[in-house]
């Protein structure tokens, strides 16, 4: 990573561009998931003792980064621009690019860079022990926890409009994050995210012991028993090449549970296109239940038995049938000769509804049969197919029939009702439909109770551009406050300020989530800025009052000064507003700054000796922004008695780099 101008910069783009163009030539994107040490590159995780990608791991994970996508048509100066800003240490400033707003984050148009948030878990400390803990025993439960919270919050991550709502999402609690898999519709990134963290858990699993393992270890099963069977089976398809997938299967094998181990078997299975013997899983199944149930030696043996088996059983994976030929054959037959269910001449000999599509789209002529058998692939779910194969054909005179039959706001309404929300039809009939989708999305958003639904139907508001602002302007009429806050989010979204819009209107709204989505509106807008700022400092929402000084850092204006002096200096508020009103403070090159950060890192005389303020991020956070005043006598006295500290952290804080000036003096 080369600091900005560095003469080696360029060439580096140029050779990470090179690489892109050839993956980028057959696929539409490539998508890379962040793990704390490891990355997980189109399913397959990377080598965690690697010491360049780990430190490029580290990096992304600082920035609170899950996953980063670069989509065909990215240019060298783009990936330029996306090392230089992953490059910023994201400790030092203090403005990770995952807590950064999505406009901000994603200026780069061929690279989108996917957040998540610890915010919303809550880690429940074991009780405290007698005997103190060996530096052995601290690195394995701060592993254990690290693995599970950030897994945890890979999989809940949750949308910035959503913070507030719910408060039962504040648990760690493994059904909750399993449902978050199975209901998550983000795609390949995502899924990217959670392979690396089972690939991690699982190679801990395997060597770790104690009682933060057990935890993990039942965590992990209670997880792996909420997914859905082709969630998980889809997981394990992401897990990379059979070897790879293999190597995860022995290492759960090893550490999970023998519950889990049985239904992550079957799930290997299937996405390993092999076929596991009914009758050997109930056999499994049996020891399984003598493992957990039992005590003492028999319930060792069992578990361990169990574990023997499915080490065997994975190890000798290679045919995709382990039945042999006569066996099948005779299944076959059986099949044939005696159906279960007596079916019609009509249906058994009823055309294949995919045939009949491709030979209108070979033969150029489209008729009620044609129109069916796209309603039908429709009904059973192969719409992705269809509009692939529409979408490749150039017979116009037959897909604008289909399209016609199909686009229709009817069926719009009809996917606006399913539950999950079906994202891949709904982008084919948007843009058929045009403004014509927008007012049914409208009304589905409001309704809607899935966070993951309402997510994905205001990006696809905010993708169909201005033609949506008179129906969002007029639904903030609606007292609901959930209502006005997602069309502000969609206003917000919107490359301008529809004419005739004023978010000031909603600054003094009783709720702070709709505060928070008008500030957002008025930070982008420079006209509007400086009032935003000052209004969204003074709330009384701590995460509003951050919002605002995290924009006051790249410019606070003079009438803002004073407020972020109260938030710096006000000891009731929460340590991480202090911490973030004194790094906007040591961008402001003003006497009256300096002595408020004097009165934080001056060092307090007793009858005795100096003593230095207690070690806090607020004091850290004034060592690092006093610097700019570096040359004031009282200045350079209080950073030489940090500097004599022997805590690394705050002699680390003495030498951070001075802040660049960006406001106006």
């Amino acid at each position: 990573m080369y600091p900005e101008g560095h003469p080696s910069l360029a060439p580096a783009a140029e050779g990470v561009m090179k690489r892109l163009e050839d993956l980028l030539a057959t696929h539409s994107q490539l998508a890379l998931g962040v793990a704390r040490n490891q990355l997980v590159i189109e399913g397959v995780a990377t080598d965690s003792r690697n010491p360049v990608l780990t430190d490029l791991a580290n990096r992304l994970h600082a920035h609170q980064l899950g996953a980063i996508s670069f989509l065909r048509g990215v240019t060298a100066f783009e990936v330029q621009n996306f090392l230089r800003l992953v490059a910023t240490d994201a400790h030092r400033s203090g403005d990770p690019l995952g807590l950064q707003p999505s406009a901000r984050r994603n200026v780069i148009p061929h690279v989108r860079m996917y957040p998540v948030a610890y915010d919303r878990l809550q880690l429940v400390e074991d009780e405290a022990s007698d005997a103190p803990d060996t530096r052995e025993q601290r690195a394995a439960r701060t592993r254990a926890a690290q693995l599970w919270v950030g897994l945890a919050r890979a999989a809940m991550a949750l949308e910035e409009l959503d913070e507030d709502e719910d408060a039962d999402d504040t648990q760690v609690d493994p059904s909750l994050v399993a449902r978050a898999i199975s209901e998550h519709q983000r795609g390949e990134a995502y899924d990217q995210v959670i392979v690396g963290y089972l690939l991690q858990i699982a190679d801990e699993l395997k060597t770790a012991g104690g009682a933060d393992a057990l935890q993990l270890k039942q965590r992990m099963t209670q997880l792996v028993s909420h997914l859905e069977p082709k969630t998980l089976e889809k997981l394990l398809e992401m897990g990379g090449d059979n070897s790879q997938r293999r190597r995860f299967m022995m290492d759960a094998a090893e550490g999970m549970t023998v519950d889990a181990v049985i239904k992550l078997v079957h799930a290997a299975a299937q996405a390993q296109g092999q076929t596991v013997s009914h009758s050997l899983l109930r056999i499994l199944e049996k020891l399984a239940h003598h493992a957990e149930a039992g005590g003492g030696t028999r319930a060792g043996v069992a578990d361990q038995s169990v574990r023997d088996h499915v080490s065997e059983l994975i190890s000798e994976w290679s045919l995709t049938d382990p039945n042999p030929d006569s066996y099948t054959l005779a299944l076959q037959q059986m099949a044939r000769s005696s159906p279960m269910f007596r079916v019609s001449a009509e249906s058994a000999f009823k055309p294949d509804s995919q045939r009949i599509v491709q030979m209108a789209l070979e033969v150029g002529v489209a008729g009620p049969a044609v129109l069916n058998a796209a309603q039908d692939l429709v009904e059973h779910r192969q719409f992705p197919w269809l509009k692939q194969l529409i979408e490749d054909a150039d017979v116009p005179e037959v897909t604008g029939v289909i399209w016609r039959e199909l686009a229709t706001v009817e069926r719009l309404q009809e996917v606006l009702e399913t539950d999950p929300l079906d994202a891949e039809m709904l982008d084919g009939l948007i843009p058929k439909l045009g403004t014509a989708a927008a007012e049914p999305m409208i009304e589905a958003l409001i309704e809607s109770e899935s966070r993951q639904k309402r997510r994905i139907l205001i990006d696809r508001l905010i993708e169909l551009g201005s033609m949506v602002a008179p129906l969002a302007i007029a639904r903030l009429a609606d007292s609901r406050w959930y209502v006005q806050r997602n069309m502000l989010a969609i206003i917000g979204g919107l490359p301008e300020i529809p004419a005739g819009f004023g978010a000031d209107d909603f600054f003094r709204h009783p709720d702070q989530r709709v505060r928070r989505e008008a500030y957002r509106i008025m930070f982008d807008h420079p006209e509007l800025r400086e009032r935003a700022i000052s209004r969204s400092v003074s709330d009384p929402d701590p995460q509003n009052a951050r919002m605002g000084l995290a924009a006051a850092l790249e410019g606070c204006p003079r009438t803002a000064i004073p407020l972020v002096v109260t938030r710096a200096t006000d000891r009731e508020q929460p340590s991480e507003v202090r911490e973030a009103a004194i790094r906007v403070l040591g961008r402001i090159d003003d006497g009256s700054v300096r002595e408020v950060l004097l009165g934080i890192v001056q060092p307090r005389r007793t009858l005795l000796r100096t003593r230095l303020p207690a070690k806090t991020p607020e004091y850290l956070a004034a060592l690092r922004a006093i610097q700019r005043f570096r040359g004031d006598r009282r200045v350079d006295a209080a950073l030489r008695a940090a500097a004599a500290s022997r805590d690394p952290e705050i002699i680390e804080a003495t030498r951070a780099p001075v802040n660049p000036r960006h406001e106006r003096t």
